[in-house]
């Protein structure tokens, strides 16, 4: 480097530049060292307190202010998972959703594809020897990483599965629908109560906040009572030959894929059971992709408080996952409400002589995240899972009603549940 390197006098400039400055401060009577002078304030710095750092409020009233950062337990103390299944949903989201955990942590896997398995594993830095066959879920008690297991299979192997890790010793998320029956979701209950494990079903809408946030409005009559819900959830679906349209792997079609969104959704903002459905089911004839389960259903819910819940689900209708609830007072639309990402709330009310159109701007986070970390908070401090068995059997036993008011053209009477959110447990974390 030579003498007249314009980058070298730029740097020399400066240094000087900064020299002189701190002469003239101490000059002035401003005290202390450069150092001193240098350190940076703990608005800056933050400060640790209670097993995490946080800062000051740097922001002016004005404006809201940034969340605290992330206090992720160190990996090491996280609640290991267990895979079961290796599906798109597994591999597309659920595995990459485990880089925003700050209390979960994937230890072990359970494939019926060897090669697969290794594969992945490697790629996600889990022990060769933690990787399971189906049959090898008993083995699971072997391995003290594991505390939990999340089942990601067809519906009908769901209980199986999840009895074969109760029995091990590990707690259960499963994949909603929980089961293919309300007599199999019975017996999983009872399973997990018997091996003294927790059993959460994986309804990850229930802690997206944008949901979340309609169902604040919802329950704190801001906008007054519900009137009606309207909501949909419906795609495409392709090639028959997939397990989803064979009935005896689904257990049905849209309605529990799909439409049980709707369903749960309804039963979640309201915190009611319905007392009522009435359904209607549309399956087009000779379409290979409908020959074992059904395609359109629409149907209604009827909830004690008064609020009516139209809902429609379909295999053939272009992608549309909405959700509108109608208030004495304003509306609250949720476009997006059931898919992985994008949602967008818009809330409608009274100001003076005008009707305003909010958009709450709420931070997107990532569901199944959210949804493990839950379960994983529940393992730690021993608390039963928001969307517990129990919500996943009240689910069934609407879906069986459903089928039935369709299959006759009447409407079914539904048993009534006394209180709100009869069947979850305790609020979930607020997400940070």
């Amino acid at each position: 480097m030579t003498n007249d390197d314009p980058a070298a006098l730029g740097r020399r400039t400066l240094f000087a530049a900064g020299t002189a400055g701190l002469a003239l401060s101490a000059a002035a009577g401003g005290g202390g060292s450069a150092s001193a002078q240098s350190s940076p304030p703990p608005i800056d710095t933050g400060v640790v307190r209670d097993g995490r750092v946080s800062f000051p409020n740097w922001r002016g009233e004005a404006e809201p202010p940034s969340p605290p950062p992330p206090a992720p337990l160190p990996p090491g103390e996280r609640v290991g998972f267990a895979l079961v299944g290796l599906g798109r949903l597994t591999l597309e989201e659920l595995l990459p959703a485990f880089a925003e955990c700050r209390y979960a942590r994937p230890v072990a896997l359970v494939s019926g594809t060897p090669e697969k398995a290794r594969l992945v594993a490697a790629q996600y830095g889990i022990k060769p020897e933690a990787i399971y066959g189906y049959a090898d879920i008993p083995r699971l008690r072997e391995n003290g990483e594991v505390r939990a297991a999340y089942v990601v299979t067809p519906n009908s192997l769901h209980r199986e599965q999840v009895e074969a890790a109760a029995a091990a010793g590990k707690h259960v998320l499963c994949e909603k629908p929980m089961a293919v029956s309300s007599a199999e979701a019975r017996a999983m209950i009872a399973a997990c109560d018997r091996a003294r494990v927790k059993l959460m079903v994986a309804y990850r809408v229930q802690y997206e906040p944008h949901n979340r946030e309609v169902i604040r409005l919802l329950r704190s009559g801001e906008l007054g009572a519900a009137r009606l819900i309207e909501t949909n959830n419906c795609q495409v679906q392709g090639d028959p030959s997939q397990w989803r349209m064979k009935k005896a792997l689904a257990g049905g079609g849209s309605l529990p894929d799909i439409g049980i969104y709707c369903l749960n959704t309804a039963r979640a903002y309201t915190g009611e059971e319905p007392v009522e459905v009435f359904a209607r089911i549309h399956t087009p004839p000779n379409d290979p992709r409908f020959a074992e389960v059904e395609d359109t259903v629409s149907f209604m819910l009827r909830f004690p408080s008064g609020t009516i819940a139209n809902c429609a689900t379909s295999y053939s209708a272009f992608n549309s996952k909405d959700m509108r609830v109608q208030f004495e007072r304003g509306w609250a639309d949720l476009e997006n409400a059931y898919a992985y990402r994008g949602q967008q709330l818009r809330v409608a009310k009274r100001d003076g002589e005008r009707q305003v159109v909010e958009q709450p701007r709420i931070r997107e986070r990532n569901q199944f995240a959210l949804e493990m970390d839950h379960f994983a908070r529940c393992i730690l401090e021993d608390r039963r899972p928001r969307t517990p068995g129990e919500e996943g059997l009240r689910d069934h036993l609407a879906m069986e009603a459903i089928y039935r008011s369709a299959a006759t053209g009447q409407p079914v009477t539904m048993e009534p549940v006394q209180g709100l959110d009869a069947s979850r447990g305790p609020e979930a974390e607020k997400a940070g």
